[in-house]
């Protein structure tokens, strides 16, 4: 299959050194990194659900409702560090870590002792290519060729190696960096007719579980025999690997687990998969008017290229792919679905109250339910959990979520003084956010959302039951992750996120159920809390309570939730909130530079129409070495720290860039980009049932397609100084009716 290079693949003249720097491969659930060195070719295995036993598997929510109403006496008295004691006395526990599972390697018999190229010696005729379209990942060099993906149809990893050499090695390599030195080890060689099996069973240290993976080994020709704990394969034309990780308790069976492995060769393996991931991945697309010849280059030279749109075209496909590829079982973690080192940053784990929201921002507009889908399996299979948060530190009923989760517990148990993140309550809206997005871009409501938007609510019907000296409800204890205010402790009152979730759960709940009998009641509880404050620079405040000064310098931009991606403020409904937003993004600075706060500030900026803004977020990161080879991302610049931030919320901020919507709206070019005066945006989905596509030229002039799926409504804007060849002006725009299946074609004049 033909990859080309600038929209649906990237690729290098040598093999990678680094695991950040391996090509990856998933399905959602298997993870594949692979290095491609045909002198040591290694693949590393990872799997969603492979996170290390650490302890706090057991640990339940802190029972703390009895010291509740003290605590909100005291903070509403002015005791601003009145919360540093509100905990149990347990020390910091991270969630369980993610980890890999361990390697396969391919070694040529001569070669074994030697180890790897280590990128030294590039062999003759060298190219290593991922194909983002097929998620096939190729290594070619003289008459060898290994190629490898993940199916999404068979859920396994396959590789399958032509003309590999006089005589390899096969192995299963569980030795990568960080591994613990007392996992139970267990492995088997079974030769078979047509090839053998590799078994490695790990237990993991004072724990009943474990994890197995098998690889099973057909061979074209030639001969298996058992060395070591792996196998010499001599003569052979071809290999053919195929492995899956499984993460149990006691005991797999092995036997039935290789039996249920298909019997297909490679090009049916790949067809079937592709069948499932190719539709998906050219649903949306992203073309600007780049140079060619940087289109031919490696990822490596392109990403030294930072003002390329050949570089931000292939950035674009290179996220929409990682991100597909990270999510089926759950979504992405902070490193998507991959991981090299035991030792994970963060423990690799669901940071929900910035990252994961971030990291999924364009699944619904850039074509991607299946992401959508992931998101809601890790929130419906943990709402029990949040119940139990809810009803232990609040007294409530409904749910809480947690800041931290590692995928299979929702239970809030992070918590310290500088990060009380127990305080946290706008974790359930904000994470039910995207479903309501996907529901409304889909056009079908899952029951389930109806139900956790009326628990959403419901815990503030519980939990707001205190008020301030002008009568209205104060959110107390309150938290604006991860900030302080310049003059009090980290938990306090009126957290302008809190107040933003607050308002949206009551009012969403009731909107989705109007009917209802608490409908009205939760409206009312609405109109009760606070108004958003502005501060003495005119700037949209962190914290909505008489005193608390700002915090500039930092990371989060939590307060400014109502404007991304909620939209109740925003340039058309709320212009002075929408000014006072923008002021306190001016004012905000970039902390450590983490590549979250980058994109999370572009994703805002855009909502308020300020393309400079959202064009130097963009070249923060693009310039600042975030992204390694593989063109995953750093968490840090000079590529310090491997996650997934970037890399997956990229395409959400360029979307944002020139199209947004609600279930209401359509805003076409609201914040162009500098250096991509140019281009064409396919198959973005909008929030109102319509398709759209999107061409734009230098001199300001744009055709907007749209492909509606159901009869809409909706208020249509464009960004500054364009005019519409359509029967509206802007302002004040007249609706335009769009009727299901027949198409809408709008023209953008010169700026």
């Amino acid at each position: 299959m033909t990859v080309r290079t600038h929209i649906d693949g990237t690729w290098e003249p040598r093999p990678a050194t680094r695991w950040e720097d391996a090509f990856l491969g998933g399905n959602g659930r298997h993870g594949a990194m692979v290095y491609g060195d045909p002198a040591d070719d290694r693949v590393v295995v990872n799997h969603h659900t492979l996170v290390r036993p650490n302890g706090s598997e057991h640990l339940r929510p802190p029972e703390l409702a009895d010291r509740l109403d003290r605590l909100q006496s005291a903070l509403l008295a002015g005791d601003t560090r009145a919360a540093e004691g509100f905990g149990d006395g347990r020390p910091l526990v991270w969630v369980q870590p993610f980890h890999p599972a361990f390697q396969t390697r391919i070694r040529p018999v001569s070669d074994t002792s030697a180890g790897s190229s280590s990128g030294t010696e590039v062999p003759p005729g060298y190219r290593r290519t991922v194909d983002f379209a097929t998620g096939e990942i190729t290594a070619v060099c003289e008459g060898r060729r290994s190629q490898v993906f993940v199916s999404r149809a068979d859920d396994i990893i396959v590789q399958q190696v032509t003309d590999p050499g006089p005589a390899v090695d096969l192995a299963l390599d569980h030795a990568l960096p960080g591994a613990p030195p007392h996992l139970a080890l267990g492995r088997s060689a079974v030769l078979t007719p047509d090839g053998g099996r590799l078994t490695l069973r790990a237990g993991y240290p004072d724990s009943d579980l474990a994890y197995t993976g098998v690889t099973v080994v057909r061979t074209e020709g030639g001969k298996v025999s058992v060395s070591g704990e792996g196998f010499r394969i001599e003569g052979a034309r071809s290999l053919l690997l195929l492995t899956r990780v499984r993460r149990h308790a006691g005991n797999l069976d092995v036997a039935a687990e290789c039996a249920a492995l298909p019997a297909d060769d490679y090009a049916t393996l790949l067809a079937r998969h592709c069948s499932l991931h190719t539709p998906a991945f050219q649903r949306a697309s992203l073309t600007l008017d780049a140079d060619p010849a940087e289109r031919t280059l490696p990822g490596s030279e392109l990403i030294r290229r930072p003002g390329s749109p050949a570089l931000l075209e292939r950035l674009f496909a290179a996220g929409r792919y990682h991100l597909y590829s990270a999510s089926g079982v759950l979504p992405p973690r902070l490193t998507g679905l991959w991981t090299g080192d035991w030792d994970t940053a963060w423990s690799g784990a669901f940071t929900t109250n910035a990252n994961l929201n971030l990291q999924i921002a364009s699944a619904a507009a850039a074509a991607l339910p299946e992401v959508s889908e992931a998101h809601a399996a890790l929130v419906y299979g943990q709402l029990a959990d949040w119940r139990d948060n809810a009803r232990a530190i609040f007294g409530a009923r409904g749910i809480v979520a947690p800041s931290h989760t590692d995928g299979e517990s929702g239970h809030t148990r992070h918590y310290q003084r500088a990060y009380p993140l127990h305080l946290w309550t706008a974790g359930a809206d904000w994470l039910l956010e995207p479903l309501i997005e996907h529901a409304e871009t889909s056009g079908a409501t899952d029951p389930r959302l109806i139900g956790a938007l009326h628990e959403a609510a419901q815990f503030y019907e519980d939990f707001l039951t205190r008020t301030a000296p002008d009568g209205t409800v104060a959110v107390v204890p309150s938290y604006s992750p991860e900030n302080r205010p310049a003059n009090a402790s980290w938990g306090t009152v009126n957290a302008t996120m809190d107040l933003a979730a607050a308002r949206h759960a009551l009012t969403t709940s009731a909107d989705h159920s109007p009917a209802a009998p608490s409908s009205a009641r939760r409206r009312a509880l609405a109109d009760r809390l606070p108004a958003y404050r502005v501060n003495e620079d005119g700037a949209l405040a962190e914290w909505a309570w008489p005193g608390l000064a700002e915090t500039y310098d930092h990371r989060h931009l939590s307060h400014l939730y109502p404007v991304w991606p909620l939209d109740v403020i925003n340039p058309y409904d709320t212009p002075e909130l929408a000014t006072a937003a923008h002021r306190a993004l001016e004012l905000r600075g970039s902390e450590n530079d983490s590549a979250h706060g980058h994109l999370h500030h572009a994703l805002i900026a855009a909502r308020l129409r300020d393309g400079a803004r959202v064009s130097a977020a963009l070249d923060a990161v693009l310039a600042g070495d975030f992204f390694h080879d593989s063109l995953m991302s750093a968490h840090y610049p000079s590529r310090n720290v491997y996650n997934a931030d970037a890399a997956h919320a990229l395409p959400a901020a360029v979307i944002e860039s020139l199209v947004q919507s609600t279930p209401h709206r359509l805003v076409l070019l609201p914040a162009p980009l500098s250096g991509c005066p140019s281009g064409e945006l396919r198959g973005v989905r909008t929030r109102f049932g319509a398709s759209l596509d999107l061409r734009w030229s230098a001199d300001g002039a744009a055709t907007a397609v749209l492909h509606p799926t159901r009869d809409a409504r909706i208020d249509l804007r464009t960004g500054d100084g364009h005019t519409l060849t359509h029967d509206s002006a802007d302002p004040p725009p007249a609706p335009l009716e769009l009727t299901a299946g027949v198409d809408r074609v709008l023209e953008l004049g010169p700026r």
